[in-house]
């Protein structure tokens, strides 16, 4: 272990002491909202100094077997220190393992619900097409792990496939596995339409921004807002021809859209659009901040403009890359049918990889 990670764990050794100081204040427990941040901090910082407590505790163990070990007067219990160092050796590695993972900046975000946007980009029919692939992939993906997922908005193509399309999608830690597919995703492959059976260039672009809670959402100013209802197209029988439940809200400071029309309730309707644009401001709002920090250090995302080609989907070879990590597999029909663990996890592993390297080199 670094001293620079040694020193940190210090560091937070005092501040679990001034912590257990705080929630022991009555006065805290006349601010709620303030105790539970306090209590949720102190909970960590104890995990966190309890192992290194235990890490200490093995590195003096294995001086203590190694002294033993080196003492010629006690040649008799040399089988009982090698047994020793080898216990404490292990403990050390299996703690150092912990202690930097729990060290590992965490994203707050993480845990909370999602929405994901796929839009067709250049390539006309074929990207659109490909947008229906992709949202099939990720609905696939999320049923797999039990995930609901719920169409916000949709602008269907005439050939199939999607212009754009908005899911909400609930459960565990869903932005946190979701949240690498943010970018521009590329298809080669030979189009339906293709007579001639050349391979084509197409792509799409994927924004997964997390669902704000009540606590951190953006205040919106109603008189920032536009709201325009409209008679919904598609799939709907009879209704969809009756009546303006479709609605669009407009941020006009920014431009920013949102639509909902899946629901037959124009207040629904508004309530999921006004869902999709808080959820939107919060993203550009990260976007901005992250570009800023691109600026100091580079980012295993790239710099957060979904131009970036992040992947590469070849149809002929099979093959899938993603080009932030330089990862390819040869499973492409296998991860069109939503088998994306394998391709989240090498991207989770680099950037927890990419963040230790940061920790490390940290004061």
């Amino acid at each position: 272990m670094t001293p620079a990670l040694r020193q940190q764990l210090e560091r937070l050794t005092m501040r679990l002491a001034e912590l257990d100081a705080h929630l022991a204040d009555p006065a805290l427990g006349q601010d709620i909202a303030r105790y539970r941040a306090v209590a949720r901090e102190q909970a960590e910082a104890a995990e966190l100094v309890g192992r290194w407590n235990a890490f200490q505790q093995a590195e003096a163990d294995l001086a203590t077997a190694r002294e033993l070990l080196a003492d010629p007067e006690a040649a008799d219990m040399a089988e009982m220190a090698r047994d020793e160092i080898a216990a404490a050796e292990a403990a050390i590695a299996r703690l150092d393992g912990e202690l930097k993972t729990l060290l590992l900046p965490k994203d707050p975000d993480d845990a909370r619900n999602a929405f994901v946007e796929i839009r067709a980009g250049t390539g006309g029919d074929e990207s659109a097409l490909f947008a229906g692939d992709l949202a099939r992939m990720y609905t696939r993906f999320c049923d797999a792990r039990g995930w609901r997922v719920e169409v916000m908005s949709e602008n269907a193509s005439d050939l199939g496939g999607y212009k754009e399309l908005v899911l909400r999608v609930e459960g565990d830690n869903v932005y946190g596995q979701l949240k690498f597919e943010s970018g521009g995703h590329r298809v080669q492959r030979v189009p339906a339409t293709e007579s001639q059976g050349r391979i084509h260039t197409s792509a799409c672009t994927v924004a997964v921004m997390p669902e704000p809670d009540e606590a951190t959402e953006i205040t919106l100013n109603p008189a920032d807002l536009r709201i325009d209802t409209f008679r919904a197209s598609g799939a709907g029988g009879q209704h969809v021809n009756k009546t303006d439940s479709a609605i669009r809200v407009t941020h006009l400071p920014t431009g920013l859209v949102a639509e909902c029309q899946d629901d037959r309730s124009q207040h629904r309707n508004k309530a999921k659009a006004l869902a999709v644009l808080q959820a939107r401001l919060r993203d550009r709002e990260r976007a901005e901040r992250e570009a800023k920090e691109a600026a100091t250090r580079k980012s295993l995302v790239g710099t957060g403009d979904r131009s970036d080609r992040i992947r590469t989907y070849n149809f002929p070879q099979g093959r899938l890359t993603d080009h932030r990590i330089n990862l390819t597999l040869y499973k492409l029909g296998q991860i069109m049918e939503g088998d994306l663990g394998d391709v989240i996890t090498a991207l989770q592993t680099a950037q927890a990889a990419d963040q230790l390297a940061a920790l490390e080199g940290a004061a």
